[in-house]
């Protein structure tokens, strides 16, 4: 699992550890863990900073295939139950980096709302090693854990432990749950797992500093990440402006992007690297990056006021919204009651929980066909349902999908309910739109993929919008509130395609610069 060059890599990744680092290993017998041997004994032996020793802990650790990391002979609440091989062995390596003194990069803001924390939280995060989205939430919760020793941190691999995703019901990943209640389901990120926390335990909210500058005055602050947000920070620093970048997570909707091969100049490309390369030439400019924050008001005036998720305020003289979109729901009775129990978004993360039985894909459009020839591989068969008497995806994968035996196309349909018998979806009823008959298909998952939101319900009555949420702008990016710009996929531009936001970014910080100059 682990080869020659993964091991030559970890060891120059390595080569720099200021702490030890252990790995103490739960002794028992499990059919599995000889290969969780060798893993760990191959992984230690990069650097003598790493050691792994085996250990009856008792009831601390799950099973023979549980280890947890200690740090100069101390507990980190840090825990990994399976064989963090595949997309997890980034969660494993940057976890023993950031414990032998790699810095944390996670804003002040939210170190101070998480000391806060003055009770046990016991998070466990069950995953699937082809998860891309797993990644992001156990290392933000293995964050969490090395910030606070009230905190502990447990990755799962569902593939290892069937008897408990049974009889938890998980049917989609990642599945967080806290001091045993379920407390997040599917895709969420750092921002998103500290406004569920602070709504559990408002408490902690009263961090030191909420209400109070974060920042000096700012000529311009970007709030968004995405390629649009942070073209618009690279291009108003060049200019010499001081700049703050606000973004729940860099690279945005990016990120969950598997393939890209329409980015001008780069042939191919995935998601997770592009949004890699974006961050990198963000730090080549003098930009303050505020991760992992929401913008929660903004009180609009000659002098812009932001106030953070954190409770921190930012002053700007300008703005720019770039805050794109998200995936539209159903909105449908059943379907956020079943999140992660058969009502899933990301057929990459959640499809090999449906081997062998039968799926819905909602939306024909090229996400929707695309969705479901990847799923074609897996499941039994895959029912597509368009609302409309016509297919919108591009033809070539209408062709592709026909060609599929196991996947069956039922046009100009309305979903109407998602149906669940004991905690786990079971079927899907829709309607005929030409007849208005309801009929009713049994199956165990339904994967939505009809498009996009934008992300705008931070600006509602601060500037104009379309009834769908976009937000209004002129060819400058210009909204209808002075010294306030947008760009990218939040906008009424056509085409939410990643080279166009790059270039309404650019436009719209251009725009601001021009505004600046005449303003101040």
């Amino acid at each position: 699992m682990l080869s020659n060059d993964i091991l030559s890599a970890l060891k120059n990744y390595t080569a720099n550890m200021q702490k030890n680092v252990a790995l103490v290993l739960q002794t028992g017998v499990h059919s599995n863990r000889d290969e969780l041997v060798d893993f760990l004994e191959k992984f230690v032996s990069v650097s003598d900073r790493l050691s792994l020793r085996e250990e009856d802990l008792g009831g601390a650790l799950r099973s023979p295939l549980s280890f947890l990391l200690e740090v100069d002979g101390e507990s980190s609440g840090i825990v990994f139950s399976g064989i963090p091989g595949g997309h997890e062995f980034n969660s494993l390596v940057l976890a023993v980096l950031q414990l032998a003194g790699t810095p944390i990069k996670l804003d002040s803001g939210i170190t101070a709302i998480l000391a806060n924390v003055r009770e046990p939280l016991n998070f466990e995060v069950f995953i699937s090693l082809s998860c891309h989205n797993c990644p992001d939430v156990v290392q933000a919760l293995n964050q969490f854990a090395m910030l606070n020793p009230f905190i502990r941190s447990e990755m799962i691999d569902g593939g290892i432990y069937p008897e408990l995703i049974a009889e938890r019901n998980i049917q989609g990943v990642p599945c967080v749950y806290l001091n045993g209640e379920v407390f997040a389901n599917g895709k969420i990120d750092t921002a998103q797992l500290l406004e569920k926390l602070i709504a559990r335990y408002p408490e902690i909210a009263s961090a030191q500093g909420a209400g109070q500058p974060a920042l000096p005055e700012q000529d311009v602050t970007v709030v968004g990440g995405g390629p649009a947000g942070v073209a618009a920070a690279i291009y108003a620093a060049r200019k010499g402006l001081k700049v703050t970048l606000i973004a729940d997570r860099l690279g945005g909707q990016v990120k969950d992007t598997l393939g890209i091969e329409n980015l001008i100049s780069v042939p191919a490309t995935t998601g997770p690297k592009l949004a890699g390369a974006l961050q990198a030439h963000l730090n080549d400019y003098d930009i303050t990056l505020k991760e992992h924050l929401r913008v929660e008001q903004i009180t609009q005036g000659r002098i812009k006021q932001l106030t953070l998720s954190s409770g921190e305020i930012i002053d700007t003289k300008t703005l720019i919204i770039a805050t794109g979109a998200k995936w539209r729901e159903l909105n449908v009775p059943g379907e956020k009651e079943n999140i992660g129990n058969g009502v899933a978004y990301c057929p990459h993360c959640d499809g090999p929980f449906f081997k062998g039985k039968d799926v819905a894909v909602i939306g024909g459009g090229n996400s929707g066909i695309e969705a479901a020839l990847d799923l074609a591989g897996i499941v039994k068969s895959v029912t597509v349902f368009e609302f409309m008497p016509t297919l919108k995806a591009d033809q070539v994968l209408v062709e592709q999908a026909q060609a599929r035996s196991n996947i069956r196309i039922i046009k100009n349909v309305a979903t109407k309910e998602v149906i669940a018998d004991n905690g786990k979806v079971v079927a899907l009823d829709y309607q005929e739109r030409e007849s208005g008959e309801i009929k009713r298909q049994p199956l165990a998952g339904v994967f939505v993929q009809i498009g996009l939101v934008p992300n705008s319900q931070f600006v509602k009555g601060l500037v104009e919008t379309t009834p769908y949420g976009e937000i209004i702008i002129n060819e400058r990016g210009e909204t209808s509130a002075e010294g306030i710009f947008a760009c990218g996929d939040v906008t009424t531009v056509p085409y939410k395609q990643i080279v166009v936001a790059m270039g309404e970014g650019a436009k719209a910080a251009l725009a601001a610069f021009d505004y600046y100059l005449k303003q101040y």
